[in-house]
């Protein structure tokens, strides 16, 4: 604007107050700009549970299913990875894609799609209701995905505030069980700081509490490495929990103890379907299976 800038040494005048104003309400409610794109502010600045400021260098926004997995384990893989006959295409999104085009991505294959929904106890995606229902108007089957902090709070709490803000189950033939991103640390220490046997404890109470609220054990979201370094290789949950497995590579590679196959593969974080490129391990009627429970 032209003319000259009100001195820090005096008191703004009125316009320049309701200008100051509304800049802030917008700041609040609207986005904030970065790079020519737009992030919402309720992603950028995530409140705590209890309604706090977001602990300084806090990313939610930046946090999805494999988010770190390419810089401790690389990629090696075409995103253009061709499908079995055996195998169903789907997508996992996050606040990152904003507004999907589910139609086009059903046009281009996709029948599944995972929505990342709640980090830690503090942040919920703010695209979310668009990308869970949009994708389920569009004929995919949808499931919405919880990318977990084990050292800000328990298994429970975390698993309370994921089925709370949308990750719940309901047998329509139409939702995946919720699912639970537990990977390298966005943050600081690979293992959040919790000895194996404490993480382990910190995902049979998630698991179990999922459970309980919803009457389906969540899938579990992890690669091989982190689930040997973090939790000892425990092979405790293959009976209960499908696997979803993150693997860049042109082959799924070994699994972790416990899983004799995944029940999702990740094996791109971009190609012709938004957000990570996925496959069912299995035909559409058994995406249709795990849905119906």
């Amino acid at each position: 604007m032209p003319g000259t800038a009100p001195s820090f040494h005096s008191s703004p005048t009125r316009p320049t107050r309701r200008l100051l104003r509304r800049a802030a309400v917008a700041l609040a409610a609207g986005a904030v700009l970065l790079g020519g794109g737009a992030v919402p502010a309720s992603a950028a600045v995530p409140a705590d549970a209890a309604g706090s400021a977001a602990p300084a260098g806090y990313h939610p926004e930046r946090d999805f299913a494999g988010s770190t997995v390419a810089a401790h384990e690389g990629r090696s893989t075409s995103s253009t990875l061709s499908p079995l006959a055996s195998q169903t295409p789907g997508t996992d999104v996050s606040s990152w894609q904003g507004n999907v085009a589910w139609s086009t991505a059903y046009a281009n294959g996709a029948r599944f799609a995972y929505v990342k929904a709640t980090e830690g106890t503090g942040y919920t995606n703010p695209y979310f209701a668009q990308q869970y229902n949009g994708s389920y108007n569009a004929g995919l089957i949808r499931g919405a995905y919880h990318f977990a902090l084990p050292d800000r709070s328990s298994g429970a709490t975390q698993a309370n505030f994921l089925v709370g803000n949308g990750g719940g189950w309901s047998a329509d033939g139409k939702t995946l069980p919720p699912a639970l991103d537990i990977e390298y640390n966005p943050y600081g220490a690979t293992c959040y700081g919790l000895s194996q046997s404490a993480m382990v404890g910190w995902i049979h109470d998630f698991a179990n509490t999922v459970l309980s609220r919803t009457g389906r054990y969540p899938v579990i979201y992890t690669t091989t490495d982190w689930w040997s370094t973090c939790t000892g290789n425990n092979g405790g949950f293959g009976s209960t929990d499908p696997l979803w497995i993150a693997h860049y590579a042109s082959s799924v590679g070994a699994l972790p103890a416990g899983w004799g196959y995944q029940t999702i593969w990740q094996y791109a974080s971009s190609g012709t379907l938004p957000g990570d490129q996925n496959l069912f391990n299995g035909a559409l009627d058994r995406v249709q299976a795990l849905a119906h429970g």
